[in-house]
């Protein structure tokens, strides 16, 4: 079951438009090595590596275990996708959430960040480094953690700003799904040191990205008439400038699976509104 809810997590952020400058059911956004039918095979690819973390989470494995599994998840990954990185963070944070989700299968409800921060936190700081990842680079050039350091402390920018802009979403967007999760990724996006955006735009691009977050999230988010248009002019400003958010679309689909894990009425109703969407083709924007 932890395996499946994480797999609706990654459809469910893959088909959600505009999420300016990602790839979407409806286009490939900045990126031209990689199309929604990569991210379906991918999710797919890793789909059983998400189910043996959590496995391996309920059986008390710690973090070396752990990334044996996560290694493994993307060589399935590369093999699936041609040697395109499109899960690579996903792997990692939505992975760590699945464990987390497997201990919790043990010893009841539980808040998934702080068993990730208690049980593998100080390895996730101390572990190797991946010498030429984006992480490793916006680390070194402009000091910023990125996914590690949130990781290692729970995600709290998933838990403060992701959870909340889901549920405000969910009322704003009156029973649209989409929009909720729409609502959701402008919230990540305002705060998240994104070091796909730092790779691809520097810090001005990462303040860019943050600072047109905000400017929809203060004008009423999906709240407000017109705010579809506004989303997919951005979109086509971010496509302009080549950026991309990966990593708040890595924590969008870690916020999803959270609050189907954690909070079960909301989130299984969330569920139950896609699930014709995931089996045929999406939303449609």
């Amino acid at each position: 079951m932890i395996g499946e809810l994480a797999h609706r997590a990654l459809l469910l952020e893959l088909r959600c438009f505009p999420k300016p400058g990602l790839v979407s059911h409806i286009d490939s956004g900045s990126h031209q090595d990689m199309d929604a039918a990569c991210f379906e095979a991918s999710a797919a690819a890793i789909r059983p590596f998400l189910s043996a973390l959590a496995c391996a989470g309920h059986e008390g494995a710690d973090m070396p275990a752990l990334r044996v599994i996560g290694m493994a998840a993307e060589r399935a990954m590369m093999a699936a996708t041609g040697g395109v990185n499109t899960h690579r963070g996903a792997i990692f944070g939505l992975g760590l959430l699945c464990a987390a989700a497997g201990v919790a299968t043990e010893r009841g409800p539980a808040h998934l960040g702080d068993v990730v921060a208690a049980r593998w936190g100080d390895a996730i700081r101390g572990g190797p480094v991946p010498p030429r990842s984006h992480g490793t680079t916006a680390l070194r050039r402009y000091g910023i953690g990125g996914a590690r350091e949130q990781a290692a402390k729970g995600f709290p920018l998933l838990y403060a700003h992701g959870l909340p802009a889901w549920r405000e979403g969910c009322r704003l967007g009156g029973g649209d799904d989409e929009a909720a999760r729409l609502h959701c990724f402008f919230a990540l996006m305002a705060v998240l040191p994104d070091t796909t955006l730092l790779h691809r735009g520097g810090m001005e691009g990462l303040l860019f990205a943050q600072g047109q977050a905000r400017r929809f999230l203060d004008a009423g988010g999906v709240g407000r008439p017109g705010w579809r248009q506004d989303a997919r002019a951005m979109h086509r400003l971010f496509v302009e400038r080549s950026l991309s958010g990966g990593g708040c679309a890595d924590m969008l689909a870690m916020t999803l699976f959270v609050a189907m894990v954690e909070d079960l009425p909301r989130g299984a109703a969330s569920i139950a509104a896609t699930d014709m969407m995931i089996d045929t083709v999406g939303s449609g924007g």
